[in-house]
């Protein structure tokens, strides 16, 4: 009799997800969407580096060392350089990965049993990417080298790699994902505070007594925005303060420059939120909501794997993310010191974003109180 009365309950339960329209959609729909998102953006693989070579060497050693990276799949040359003077500029504008620099005298210097000095300079801001290439570079190197012992019999490399990492000397990874983890939690916090604002009060059912008072929508709604605002950008300031005093993470750029973008960063997650609010009637769907736009949201940010790397169709889909600008802006700040003037491209595309989810927000919040 236990089991049968243990049995009737799990049917019951079963009915019970299955039978309401949402409760179907929430179990089916999210994991395929998210397994979507994974499959096609979170790849760890670099298939296409762009590099610039800038070979100072005439003779046929220089010729042979370029044209070995031309010729391989893993890189895209994007610019054959005349100057040094080419260099910074096409790394900051980040139009080439890598530069490989080929001395004057290479070839002179292999003709008389000399190595040959060889000069990576990599753009360090996404140190992930950057390993990965220097991997590459690093393995392409060694096996012409290889092949060049093996055909001159000679026994001294010829070509000595020397590496160079702007912006991140060391490479370390934690200059590279800690401001990233700014943005993350500024997201994570906010998106929490407004998704269950409005639904937690219509489950408590105070939701209609906000209703009866002389408050318009529009005001309801900038009071449930303000406290998200603030929570959001107080907790990633505090998480700057721990980056900078506990991490030890350079913070090049001025806080002040970085103020700004960060409050229409948080307004873009509010309007997010207050949509899912708007939406959801019960606390368990607005987290269900939330959690359905945080995972895609952060996997096509950028925030560990790059946005190159990832299909064209996905790379589309990621101008609509808020935290894809957000955190170039705040990589840039704290890695390379950008000001406000730099950082018009991001901050226009997440403006735009902000108005659109707080102007569907304020839509859909009138929809629902009438």
């Amino acid at each position: 009799m236990v089991h049968q009365r243990i049995f009737a309950l799990i049917v019951k339960e079963f009915l019970a997800l299955f039978r309401d329209k949402k409760s179907r959609m929430a179990v089916i729909v999210p994991p395929i969407l998210q397994l979507l998102v994974f499959g096609y953006a979170a790849t760890f693989d670099l298939e296409r580096a762009s590099l610039a070579i800038l070979n100072e060497d005439t003779g046929a050693f220089g010729r042979d060392l370029a044209g070995r990276f031309a010729h391989t799949e893993g890189f895209e040359v994007v610019g054959d350089l005349r100057s040094e003077a080419e260099i910074k500029p096409l790394i900051d504008r980040r139009d080439a990965l890598l530069v490989l620099r080929i001395g004057a005298q290479c070839s002179a210097n292999v003709a008389r049993g000399e190595s040959c000095p060889v000069q990576v300079l990599i753009d360090g801001r996404n140190s992930n990417t950057a390993m990965l290439a220097l991997n590459y570079v690093r393995a392409i190197v060694a096996d012409f080298n290889e092949e060049h012992i093996e055909r001159t019999t000679g026994t001294r490399l010829p070509a000595r790699l020397a590496v160079r990492a702007w912006f991140n000397p060391n490479l370390e990874s934690r200059w590279f994902i800690v401001p990233g983890i700014i943005a993350l939690l500024a997201m994570v916090v906010t998106l929490v505070v407004t998704a269950l604002s409005v639904a937690r009060e219509r489950e408590a059912g105070t939701f209609d007594q906000l209703l009866v008072t002389p408050l318009n929508p529009w005001e309801i709604l900038i009071g449930k925005a303000v406290p998200g605002l603030i929570v959001g950008v107080g907790e990633a300031l505090l998480i700057i303060a721990v980056a900078v005093y506990w991490f030890r993470v350079p913070l090049v750029g001025d806080l002040l420059t970085l103020v700004p973008a960060l409050v229409i960063y948080v307004l873009s997650i509010i309007g997010v939120g207050l949509m899912i609010s708007s939406l959801a009637t019960t606390l368990q769907q607005a987290l269900l909501g939330a959690f359905l736009f945080l995972v895609p949201a952060v996997t096509l940010s950028g925030f560990s794997t790059p946005i190159a790397n990832m299909p064209t169709f996905m790379q589309a889909v990621t101008y609509i993310d808020p935290m894809r600008y957000f955190l170039t802006i705040v990589r840039r700040v704290f890695l390379e010191g950008g000001g406000l003037e730099g950082f018009w491209h991001e901050l226009w595309p997440m403006s735009l974003i902000a108005a659109v989810t707080l102007a569907l927000a304020t839509s859909l919040f009138r929809h629902r109180m009438y």
